[in-house]
């Protein structure tokens, strides 16, 4: 029994918590917990990994174990995700009951669309609005936990915190993912006295490699809301501590106030659903564009027989290239909060429709140029906004020994979010989701700022469901707009092509930014890069993978959990 599991065990015994009939099961090494019950945890950090493990060892149900790895990513993934941002979760049990909670953070009541930009209309640099109140929405992980946790917890809440809890109080060592973020983006991560005391030295350098670190303030925290639960979080002391911090970071009217953080709710919405080659995939609807653009992908290349071209045909990740290419010009066009704007849901995933966008793609050439469609219920006259790039975020899936799956991705947006933190953590930088231009040509922007709305995202939490019904995949992805790419890649590499989730996440990366074509450098792509300006794609970006994708995945009646391989590299310590 690895370390963690060991300390994290005997901490949810120390709790004493006997509210439900699972919380006196016998305590089990996880490695046994996954043979005996079936389940699997996969995280983008093996500490956060290891925490859900120990709580399905304890008899905790996936949702249970999915809410210990959110917390333990605060701890030990500070740069990515946390309790001071949000996510979307998606839950499919058994019996193919699929439903799923949204935690987006929301803007505070007092902002208006024109709420990035300077008086005279202008937009100030883009940094300038991030490290500032303005980025800043309304957490929404604790409420998005609470209330999973309410509808299909087993275990006691409090038990869920004790790994969490043991990481910060006890330590956990930086490793090289970390101390590349912190030097990266040092300007968000040393913003405040509290960041700079944690993670860098006297001389303001990040720690090294090998470095314990100690966050007694977070462990104190998770105290707090395991004893009291979220209402020590949304209310009372903290709530006023993060309306403070914000308010005095924001340079305008309309900053954060504790009825903001009082009245968040997290919200249980309907999983939207289809079918590829005889599988159901479930994923997560608006406020995200990452399920109708995974599901609009996948959908468009149902034509085309990906199995026969093969996992290194150019002509099938050129098919691929070409379907992102359509379903983000009517994402850019379309998504956003359905709270706030009418979203074209149930067009923009029908069948008929995203075969006429199919029968646009050849695979001789590639189009020329790429509209949005006109999906049944389509608005008309929306404008195309501004959204800046995104980045962060952190993936994991769980599936528990009743085979249900849960599939949650969580962010803060930008590494280490606005920079601004409360309580040992940091707070994000959602807000800079929204388009920074409300209207463009007299046209509004679906997804401008509005008080209380939640910003478009790319999350794209998926579980999906084999041909005879059966629990099959849950899986994500990190990583900004590449999130429903990485996603779809998954998906295709796992059903067509039948690679292991581990093989499938370690497929070349591939995708459109408008015109542009980025292939992943070091791979078979870049050598094949002349087939691909063949078929018409004349501008090739070679970069490294931005990618951070996670699944487990049921083969041969047996759960197994994979990371992107890319990332073991970046996890090892001394």
């Amino acid at each position: 029994m690895n370390r963690l599991i060991s300390i994290s065990l005997a901490a949810l015994a120390l709790t004493g918590c006997t509210s439900t009939p699972n919380s006196a099961a016998p305590i089990q090494s996880a490695a046994s917990a996954d043979l005996t019950r079936g389940g699997a945890v996969s995280a983008a950090d093996p500490r956060a990994q290891e925490a859900g493990e120990a709580i399905l060892a304890r008899g905790g149900s996936a949702a249970d174990a999915a809410i210990a790895v959110m917390l333990a990513l605060t701890v030990v993934e500070p740069q990515s995700s946390g309790i001071g941002g949000g996510g979307f979760l998606v839950r499919g049990d058994a019996s193919g009951n699929t439903t799923s909670y949204d935690g987006r953070e929301t803007a505070p009541a007092g902002a208006t669309p024109e709420w990035f930009l300077n008086e005279d209309g202008s937009a100030p640099p883009f940094m300038e609005s991030v490290i500032s109140g303005l980025s800043v929405g309304v957490p929404g992980n604790i409420a998005l936990a609470a209330k999973a946790h309410a509808e299909h917890g087993k275990l006691a809440w409090e038990e869920l915190f004790a790994p969490a809890i043991e990481l910060a109080r006890g330590g956990f060592y930086v490793n090289p993912r970390m101390n590349t973020s912190l030097e990266l983006a040092k300007d968000r991560a040393a913003l405040t006295d509290m960041g700079r005391k944690l993670f860098f030295d006297a001389e303001g350098n990040p720690h090294p490699v090998g470095t314990l670190i100690k966050n007694e303030e977070l462990a104190r925290t998770f105290e707090s809301i395991a004893a009291a639960g979220p209402e020590a979080f949304y209310s009372g002391p903290r709530a006023a501590e993060i309306a403070t911090i914000v308010a005095a970071a924001t340079p305008r009217d309309g900053a954060m106030t504790v009825g903001d953080i009082e009245g968040y709710q997290a919200r249980e919405r309907d999983a939207i659903c289809s079918t590829y080659r005889a599988y159901r995939v479930c994923a997560m609807g608006p406020p995200t564009s990452g399920g109708v653009a995974v599901l609009q992908i996948i959908g468009q290349l149902e034509r085309f027989d990906l199995a026969s071209l093969g996992a290194t045909s150019p002509v099938a990740w050129h098919l691929f290239v070409e379907s992102q290419r359509l379903a983000y010009a009517d994402r850019e066009l379309y998504l956003a909060d359905a709270d706030f704007v009418s979203v074209p849901v149930a067009g923009l995933i029908d069948k008929n429709y995203l075969a006429s966008r199919s029968a646009l793609i050849s695979a001789q050439g590639s189009l020329a140029s790429v509209e949005a469609g006109r999906p049944s219920g389509a608005p008309l006259a929306q404008a195309d906004g501004d959204e800046p790039e995104e980045h962060g975020t952190s993936h994991f899936a769980v599936v528990d020994g009743d085979d249900t799956m849960i599939s949650y991705t969580s962010t803060i947006e930008g590494a280490f979010g606005s920079g601004l933190m409360a309580g040992g953590f940091y707070l994000n930088n959602e807000l800079t989701d929204f388009s920074r231009s409300p209207q463009v040509d007299g046209r509004l922007v679906a997804n401008r700022v509005e008080g209380g709305k939640r910003p478009r995202s790319s999350m794209s939490p998926v579980v999906i469901y084999d041909p005879q019904g059966r629990p099959f995949m849950a899986v994500g992805a990190a990583g900004g707009s590449t999130i429903p790419v990485q996603t779809a890649r998954s998906v295709i590499g796992v059903i067509d092509f039948g690679l292991s989730a581990h093989d499938a996440m370690g497929l070349p990366f591939i995708m459109a930014f408008g015109e542009r074509v980025l292939i992943e450098e070091g791979t078979w792509l870049e050598t094949s890069a002349d087939a691909f300006r063949a078929l018409g794609h004349s501008e090739l970006l070679t970069r490294p993978a931005p990618v951070k994708a996670g699944a487990v995945l049921r083969q041969v009646g047996t759960w197994t959990s994979a990371r992107d391989p890319r990332l073991e590299g970046q996890l090892d310590m001394p």
